[in-house]
């Protein structure tokens, strides 16, 4: 068991995954959050604003391990102030979490960064892994460059760095499963777009086990792709969830149909559209077993 563990912005969706699977394996979990400092059982919560020093850098003295999982959501319009929003919120946090570890007597031993799968390029045919993946092009491209840039170029010699290069996260109670449950029952569970676009996916469970995983591998560092080992196609994808939820009417939403919904949602075609086909070469290098590889299994599994 870990003394203390240190995850910023733990009160999103990921956090909160983060801090259930680690609420027994630390005597303490410090939150660093937007909101009020108070404390549940061994799970701290402690202010800050995400890009200036405060006392909260005492925190991440003597902590074992830190998680950074802050950044605005990018499901969302993608104008100006939003983009600035996107990239801000992620630069901003990284380098001021740097300057903490920098401040510490004792640093944390490891400093994982959240990043995206969707710094690869659109592919349709060629599997993206760390070691030969292509980085792509557009807005959220140059967020994922951005932000990892911030991070390792932080002076941090005596702490491990590792950037989560996640997929999309499937779970129980929130992230992107949520409204596609939604629409799926409501009988427009068909393909989106041409439904030949990848998808790289994660259970919940395994985006946590995978995180563990890396703590206690010392020879883990550098980006690492947060995936499945087998990504699916959009088709695919929504054919199996339909199986799982016993919903046979499936309407297909073609493009121009996606675009005009997601003026109405305030949200970009680009988080259904673009085809993630990533695949997680050092996990399965170094040894780690996928507790649901099969998708048809992860989707009983967070709909039952």
């Amino acid at each position: 068991m870990m003394k203390k563990m240190v995850i910023a912005a733990g009160t999103g969706f990921l956090g909160e995954v983060l801090t259930e699977y680690f609420k027994d394996k630390a005597e303490s979990i410090i939150i660093l959050t937007r909101g009020k400092n108070q404390k549940k059982g061994n799970i701290h919560y402690i202010h800050w604003d995400a890009k200036t020093l405060g006392d909260w850098k005492n925190e991440v003295n003597n902590a074992e391990v830190l998680i950074n999982m802050t950044g605005k959501s990018v499901d969302c319009r993608y104008t100006k102030k939003n983009k600035d929003l996107i990239l801000n919120s992620r630069v901003a946090s990284t380098n001021v979490l740097g300057e903490a570890i920098r401040s510490c007597i004792h640093p944390p031993k490891i400093w994982l960064n959240s990043s995206t799968a969707t710094i690869y390029r659109h592919s349709l045919d060629e599997e993206m892994d760390e070691i030969t993946g292509e980085i792509g092009t557009g807005f959220s491209v140059h967020v994922a460059t951005s932000w990892e840039k911030s991070f390792f170029s932080q002076q941090t010699p005596k702490t491990r760095k590792a950037a989560l290069r996640t997929s999309i996260v499937l779970g129980k109670n929130g992230g992107a499963l949520q409204p596609i449950l939604k629409l799926t029952k409501m009988g427009f569970g068909g393909k989106q777009g041409s439904g030949n676009q990848k998808l790289s996916w994660i259970h919940e469970l395994d985006f946590a086990r995978s995180i563990d995983f890396i703590i206690r591998n010392t020879n883990l560092d550098g980006v690492i792709n947060i995936v499945s080992p087998k990504p699916s196609t959009n088709l695919l994808f929504m054919k199996t969830l339909r199986k799982v939820l016993k919903t046979p009417l499936g309407i297909p939403l073609p493009k121009p149909l996606l675009e005009f919904g997601a003026i109405i949602i305030k949200t970009e075609t680009e988080l259904v559209l673009k085809s993630r086909n990533v695949v997680p070469r050092k996990l399965k290098e170094i040894g780690f077993k996928f507790s649901f590889p099969n998708l048809q299994t992860a989707l009983k599994n967070l709909t039952n």
